[in-house]
This record gives C-alpha cells, structure tokens and sequence, in this order.
C-alpha cells in the first residue's frame, strides 16, 4: 500500500498558487471509506479556475483538484461497495475543499460514489463528466415543467462549452430544435454536428432588452446568466421555462417581473454539486442511454496530469471547444 502514484498538487505560496506533479502514498492521502484506483478524470470551469489560482475555488491547501473522477475500488470499508466495483464521482466539493481526481489513487467517502451506470465506459463517463450530467438535469427540469418538442425551439446559451455542448446533443437527439448561442461563429459546424438547428450570435442576446421582446423560445438552457438571462427571459414564449445553472456573464439579474405574471414563464435553477443521489443515478442513467457514442466522441479530447495546467488556461480563454477528459495514468 506504500507504492508511490502520481497526483497534480496545488500549493500556495506569498498568496501564489502554484502546482506540480508530486509523487505521493496512500499516507497521504486524506481520510475515507474508499480507496479507489482512478483511471479517468475531467477539466470542468472550477478546475481550470482552481489550477490557475483564480476565483478562490479552493478552500485549503495543499489541494489535489478535479471535481470528477472514475475508477476501480481497491479497498472498501463501506458495504456499499466492494473492490473490484467501478465508481463514478462528481461534485460534493471534491477538488475544492476535498482531494479530487487529478491522482492515480483517491481516498474518498462512500456517499459521495455511485456505481459506474450499467453499458458506459469510464472514459465517456468523464467525457459527459459534471458538465453533462448539469446538462441532463437541465433537461429534465424543461420536461418536469412540461416543454414538449412541438412547442418551439430551445435555446442553449454558452453552447461551445462542456455543459451547452452535451445540452445541444441531448435535446436534438430527443427531437427539439435546437437554437445554439456561440460567441464565435468558427464554431457553427461543430455545432450543427451536434445536432443544433439554428446558430444565435452571443451579441444579438448580449442587447439590453425591453421587458418584454418578442416571443421566441419554448425553453432554453442558460449557462451564462447576466445580461444574456435577462434577455431570453424577455424572449420566452407563453408557458416556457428556462433552466439557468450558470453566471460565466455574471451573477446580478437585471429583469422585471412582466414576463413571469405577463407570460406565466417559469425559471428553475439546476445545481449538480450536492444533488440528490437518486436523481443522480436517474440523471446518469439516461445520458448512458440517450447520449450517443458517435456524438460523445466529437465533444472530448484526453490529455494528461502534465497538460492539465495549459489546457486550463486555453479553456479559460475561450480556446477550447467541448470537453477536456484527463488520463490520469498516462
């Protein structure tokens, strides 16, 4: 059990974060139930802020991030799981105030695992990831509240990222139009290939807009909030819902109440990192059924620990289309 494994570390240092590729034990690892092999983990938004030392993502150092991770159980003090299990993890506070998955080997706590749903491999687990599964809860939000196919297209803002991306190929792959926004137009085939209808330039929602605009969208998927919210919600048609779960455009909503008493819209926030673990599993266990391979396979790209650090800075940039997934053994 003193075999040394590799993790990316962060440290902070004079209020610098810096971080390295140490070579660690089991030792020193942090308390937990289950000891897991990790094979797969992913680059989210809050990794990338917590690598770069932005955003104070990170409660305490010294830190192994990676809010999701994959793998092999080793060792198990809880009945829940045995070794040999494959397991899945994302969220609860894992990479920001708990060790996440940028490590070959994690100490965990049960109730944070769920079995790796049955027909999908570790690798597109991480390939869907935290952004994915907020993806699919968002879509089961617009269908709780009744948003039918039928009814009109759906907007997804932000849909060059990892949650907009999975979103627009869940919604095409169950029959809604879909209305893409993207910030950058060389984006538009992938896109399309995603199954997207229709591309919205990020700066036509970026306008100020009236209390009401013209009714446009049956329900979106907003993963940018401010001014871009404020809008669509303006543009929302009779009866519509939007899912919002992200604030990349800020946090401050400057809105009126007319379209909610005026339209009977509805807004429902989706949050994926204390989520419920059955809704999790239920959540899980449509994207292994209703997320297919062949468009999985054009929203991912795998590196390495060592790349981590230059991918989160390309994504923060805007450089980086999709979903990054982590080979942590490589």
């Amino acid at each position: 059990m003193n075999d040394q494994f590799k993790a990316l570390v962060l440290s902070q240092e004079n209020g610098k974060v810096e971080h390295q590729i140490r070579q660690l034990t089991v030792d020193d690892l942090p308390e937990g139930d289950v000891l897991v092999a990790v094979k797969y983990s992913s680059l989210n938004y809050k990794d990338c802020l917590a690598v770069a030392g932005r955003g104070k993502i990170v409660r305490q150092y010294p830190m192994v991030p990676g809010v999701d991770l994959t793998g092999e159980v080793l060792s198990s003090e809880s009945p829940d799981f045995s070794p040999g299990d494959q397991v899945l993890l994302t969220g609860w506070y894992v990479g920001e105030r708990y060790w996440g998955g940028y490590t070959q080997q994690a100490r965990l706590k049960s109730e944070w695992l769920i079995p790796l749903p049955e027909g999908l491999a570790g690798l597109n687990a991480m390939a869907i990831g935290s952004a994915g599964l907020t993806a699919m809860l968002c879509v089961m939000a617009l269908e709780d509240q009744g948003v039918v196919p039928d009814q009109g297209p759906i907007l997804v803002t932000g849909a060059s990222g990892g949650v907009g991306g999975v979103a627009v190929a869940l919604l095409a792959e169950l029959g809604y139009a879909v209305s893409a926004v993207t910030g950058n137009r060389d984006n538009d085939d992938y896109l399309y290939q995603l199954g997207a209808t229709e591309i919205v330039s990020r700066t036509e929602l970026e306008r100020p807009a009236q209390p009401l605009e013209s009714q446009r969208w049956a329900g979106a998927i907003d993963t940018v909030g401010g001014e871009v919210l404020a809008r669509l919600l303006a543009e929302m048609k009779y009866g519509g819902t939007v899912a919002a779960t992200g604030l990349t455009g800020g946090s401050e909503l400057h809105t009126t109440v007319m379209p909610f008493i005026l339209r009977a819209i509805k807004m429902v926030g989706v949050e994926v990192t204390t989520c419920p673990v059955p809704q999790r599993k239920k959540a899980w266990a449509r994207l292994a059924r209703e997320l297919p391979d062949d468009l999985l396979k054009q929203i991912f790209k795998v590196v390495s620990l060592e790349e981590v650090p230059l991918f989160a800075e390309r994504l923060l940039d805007g450089q980086v289309n999709g979903r990054v997934v982590v080979d942590v053994t490589l």
